[in-house]
């Protein structure tokens, strides 16, 4: 119950003030002891908060939420570059598989880190012919305005190589064609068993259809179809049937084939294994007799790929704190706290290709860094690096236990200082802080 309740919030949230939350990963989980630490930390934070509202206007919800959607954004790049403890020199012993024509075909390393690999002998090859297809059934074109059903229940079967479910529909005396498909189109969708139904226009607007798709590809040794639609043996549901259409197949699955070193194979999916070690992903055809390169990106484009994931997290809220600058006077605050933490490694950053702006925002030069992840100074580039990875996951640790401190607010009273009559208030800092707001009189 809890996680349907944060995620209409979250879905509440992107859809009022437009932002993107993101998909959960691996990161957003916690153990009891973490969770444990941070209520811990919100209490602490605001033991000897003063009392103070927020100044209604200039967006302060918004502000007060994308502080948190970008720290916990930072906090989420932190966490992948310092798994097991290691610092952000264990990219060399990672391996990142790679393509060079991700238009047709991408790949994701998901063996042991641990087997020995010769990386230079381990690609392959792939000539992609044909991609894998869902089942597609398309219905008649209806005027939406007629009235071609006729008043009464209606019933048909749809099975699957595995199931066979039984739908029903009424139409009413006032049900036009439109309105009956939309009741099949609801009733198909809200079922929730691998189907994906929309409605099609003609050319003139006038008509529609029921349009059928399979979200499973591929046919399997023996199967003809992945779904099929059966009326029930009454005339009245056949007559309706014939009307709808939809129990034809427009277009049937089909499996992907391609060439993997030449060699011809097929798959139900355009996402597959293989050799244990590559999940690959198929996007699209290839020209005939060109292949896609897959295999493993060199260590240097490792590192430097995860230095552009943390300078684009530092950016992302340093934007944040650039966008509400003439709404949100404290969120000066904000880019003070942010860029004071790179300004302070601006020196080394220099030497290794990583300059800060006049906005405070960070570019990497590619070359540079390549270079100084090369040289043989290498132990010093890794430990400033690791240094600044670590101040900035503190401060969006800060940001996210308390955002409202960098909005606009107007102090009311001081707690007591003598700290046995102070009571802590931790819903001060809370998620829903930067919704439940007072009005100012």
């Amino acid at each position: 119950m809890a996680g349907n309740v944060m995620s209409v919030a979250y879905n509440h949230l992107s859809a009022m003030y437009g932002i993107s939350m993101g998909t959960s990963n691996k990161y957003d989980s916690h153990k009891q002891s973490e969770l444990r630490s941070t209520c811990n930390s919100i209490i602490k934070s605001n033991r000897q908060s003063p009392l103070y509202k927020i100044k209604s206007g200039g967006n302060v919800q918004k502000f007060a939420i994308d502080i948190k959607d970008q720290a916990h954004t930072i906090k989420n790049v932190v966490a992948s570059l310092s798994e097991n403890g290691e610092g952000l020199e264990s990219a060399f012993r990672k391996r990142i598989a790679s393509s060079n024509d991700p238009d047709i075909v991408t790949a994701e390393y998901v063996g042991n880190e641990d087997d020995i690999i010769d990386t230079q002998s381990a690609g392959f090859q792939m000539e992609v012919q044909q991609l894998a297809t869902p089942q597609v059934n398309t219905g008649h074109f209806l005027r939406r305005a007629g009235h071609d059903f006729r008043p009464g229940s209606y019933s048909f079967d749809l099975n699957t190589n595995t199931t066979s479910y039984e739908f029903q529909f009424n139409v009413n005396d006032d049900d036009t064609n439109e309105d009956v498909l939309n009741k099949l189109r609801k009733l198909i969708n809200n079922a929730n068993i691998g189907l994906q139904a929309d409605l099609l226009y003609d050319e003139r607007g006038t008509s529609k259809a029921l349009r059928i798709e399979s979200k499973q590809t591929g046919l399997g040794e023996g199967e003809s179809y992945l779904f099929q639609i059966v009326p029930e043996n009454t005339r009245g549901s056949r007559e309706a049937m014939e009307l709808l259409g939809i129990d034809k197949v427009s277009s049937p699955a089909e499996n992907s084939s391609f060439l993997l070193n030449g060699t011809r194979h097929s798959s139900y999916s355009n996402t597959f294994t293989v050799n244990n070690m590559f999940s690959v992903t198929l996007n699209g055809v290839s020209l005939p007799g060109h292949s896609a390169s897959v295999g493993f990106k060199p260590s240097t484009d490792a590192v430097t790929d995860n230095i552009n994931r943390l300078a684009s997290a530092y950016n992302g809220i340093i934007n944040t704190a650039h966008r509400y600058a003439d709404t949100q006077k404290s969120s000066d605050l904000l880019l003070r706290d942010i860029s004071s933490i790179a300004k302070k490694f601006s020196a080394d950053f220099k030497k290794i290709g990583l300059n800060i702006g006049e906005d405070s925002t960070m570019t990497v030069d590619h070359d540079a860094l390549a270079a100084a992840i090369s040289g043989d100074d290498i132990a010093h580039t890794f430990k400033v690096l690791n240094k600044f990875r670590d101040a900035l996951g503190a401060k969006a640790d800060q940001a996210s236990i308390n955002p409202m401190n960098y909005v606009d607010k107007v102090i009311v009273a001081y707690k007591n200082p003598n700290p046995e009559k102070n009571f802590a208030t931790p819903y001060i800092t809370s998620m829903y802080s930067g919704m439940m707001l007072d009005r100012i009189c």
